[in-house]
């Protein structure tokens, strides 16, 4: 047998006409007798719930290994292994301090700032967020710094909550104190965000790309072939599992373009390419983050579930009153049910989500081992408008943290002190954000 100390790089492409497409990461792209290894980086999701939750429904009643899940959590129970949730966690530069009503902009600009917003609809001023701290180390090594996917579209410009501008509701992402990320609803818009398409996004473009039916996989057929004659058995199946999971997407956004373009909505405009059902859209995104991240074109990805404040009716689980107006339930038991159904439905997203990493080949392992997802929200009870005891988890490869937990610490405790010791595993440099006070004990 004759051993090869060449690899495959990491950065191959397959090219075609005005088309490339990165692959996933190949047992040729470690050189030989190298044990066999493939080192994978460190990746980190922020997962935002709109609107905080029904407490009691979320909360596990006892701390430490063993607890039971409660009704909200119940879709995460088989990850337990991975998961650690938190009770005493708090963005209290999410209350009024002396600006009055917003906490529904406040809720969205604290998340992953920890830094009280600047009411204003122009003169908007925040902190640098979690995700954008991280994708300035992390994106060094990658083609995208960062990626930030919402699932409802942007709300109006000017003010959408007690003069607060629409930006603090829009995103949870800010590259500097005065740079919020705008969020992307539109998949097909990510998908080319990922892989390149050179043509203009407009509708025109969109239906011409329609009646073409070209794939972009048809663009670089001869490089697949010939980079086929070059792997072993277990990279032409990895390769080949990739490839239809691309033509599985690019199947559903045709499929989802298709359907909008002939789908007549009075006074509604919707993003084109979004499926129209929540559930279909959630799993299309979720499925172009794998991809993202198993091709190594990003480390960091920020996807909010909704707008803070969102409003959604959610009729695929029979509601359809707004999420937000059923929240100031009064204590009305029906609706507290309903926002309960609500918070239950999301997530079971984030358990497709779970499901999704943990199923993706990454190297020797998944996805989800080398890979750090922290989910919740900015309020508590949004009843009240609370900002502390907030409903936060954090699913992990269990070689970066140990997991099957419910960890509870001294209320008001920052939540920016779980993304310092979240840096720490990634290996990016951070000693304060926000108003973090330290690294969370226990973890």
């Amino acid at each position: 047998m004759i051993i090869s100390k060449k690899a495959l790089s990491r950065r191959t492409l397959l090219r075609g006409v005005g088309a490339s497409l990165a692959l996933p990461v190949l047992d040729s792209m470690t050189p030989a007798l190298a044990g066999g290894q493939t080192a994978r980086p460190v990746r980190m999701a922020f997962l935002y719930h709109p609107v905080g939750m029904i407490m009691d429904q979320w909360t596990p009643k006892a701390k430490g290994s063993g607890f039971e899940f409660t009704p909200t959590m119940k879709p995460l129970e088989p990850y337990r292994q991975y998961l650690n949730v938190f009770t005493g966690l708090a963005q209290v530069q999410g209350r009024a301090l002396g600006d009055g009503p917003g906490d529904h902009a406040r809720e969205g600009a604290t998340w992953l700032t920890g830094v009280h917003p600047k009411r204003s609809e122009t003169n908007i001023g925040c902190g640098i967020s979690a995700d954008q701290w991280a994708a300035k180390e992390l994106g060094k090594a990658t083609q995208l710094s960062s990626l930030e996917i919402a699932l409802e579209s942007p709300g109006l410009a000017g003010a959408c909550d007690q003069n607060y501008s629409c930006a603090y509701t829009n995103t949870v992402s800010w590259k500097t104190p005065a740079i919020p990320l705008p969020m992307e609803p539109n998949p097909r818009a990510i998908f080319e965000r990922l892989f390149g398409d050179g043509e203009s996004n407009d509708a025109a473009s969109r239906a011409a790309r329609m009646a073409q039916q070209r794939s972009l996989l048809d663009y670089v057929s001869g490089s697949i072939g010939r980079l086929q004659t070059k792997l072993g058995p277990r990279d032409r199946g990895k390769l080949s599992e990739y490839l239809d999971a691309i033509r599985d997407i690019e199947r559903r956004i045709e499929r989802a373009e298709q359907q909008n373009a002939e789908l007549k909505v009075p006074e509604m405009e919707r993003p084109a390419g979004a499926p129209e059902k929540f559930e279909d859209h959630a799993r299309l995104m979720v499925d172009l983050q794998a991809i993202a991240y198993q091709t190594d074109l990003t480390r960091v990805i920020t996807f909010m579930l909704g707008r803070a404040g969102s409003n959604r009716p959610y009729r695929a689980i029979g509601i359809s009153d707004g999420h937000h107006s059923l929240t100031h339930h009064m204590n009305d038991p029906e609706k507290i049910a309903k926002v309960a159904q609500i918070d239950a439905h999301l997530v079971r997203t984030f358990a497709y989500y779970l499901e999704k990493m943990k199923s993706t080949p990454d190297g020797d392992g998944t996805l989800l081992d080398n890979l750090m997802i922290c989910y919740g929200s900015s309020l508590g009870d949004a009843n009240i408008h609370t900002h502390h005891d907030l409903p936060i988890a954090l699913v992990a490869g269990t070689k970066l943290f140990e997991g099957g937990r419910h960890l509870v610490y001294s209320s008001e405790t920052p939540l920016n002190n779980l993304f310092l010791n979240m840096f720490d595993k990634a290996g990016v440099p951070c000693e304060r954000l926000g108003d973090s006070t330290g690294r969370l004990a226990q973890l």
